[in-house]
């Protein structure tokens, strides 16, 4: 019964740390300027790689007949893939603004 209580505990716990952070994170988001938010969002998606590195230990370290993690993890890696990527597509479309025209 104890380890119930625990486990229950501890999931609470994670659960408040979970609305903590989005609350935080849409206070912290919705006071960047709009100059500044393109740049910052470009970066931040390539940081992604994060979650790509930490999805394959998942997967990794998952027993075989755990079909859930598996699948999960793989799905973690393909959105943290499309993640990075597009942060370094919209990093290089941001950095072609800036260059000159070349003149015909």
């Amino acid at each position: 019964m104890e380890d119930l209580l625990n486990f229950t505990y501890s999931n609470i716990q994670m659960i408040y740390i979970l609305i903590l952070s989005i609350f935080l994170g849409i206070e912290v988001i919705s006071n960047v300027p709009a100059v500044l938010h393109t740049p910052l969002m470009s970066g931040a998606n390539a940081i992604h790689g994060v979650v790509i590195i930490g999805a394959i230990i998942v997967m990794g370290s998952a027993a075989p007949d755990n079909y859930l993690a598996i699948v999960l993890g793989f799905i973690a890696v393909i959105f943290g893939t499309l993640n990075v990527v597009g942060g370094f597509v919209v990093t290089d479309r941001m950095l072609e603004m800036f260059q000159k025209k070349k003149k015909k």
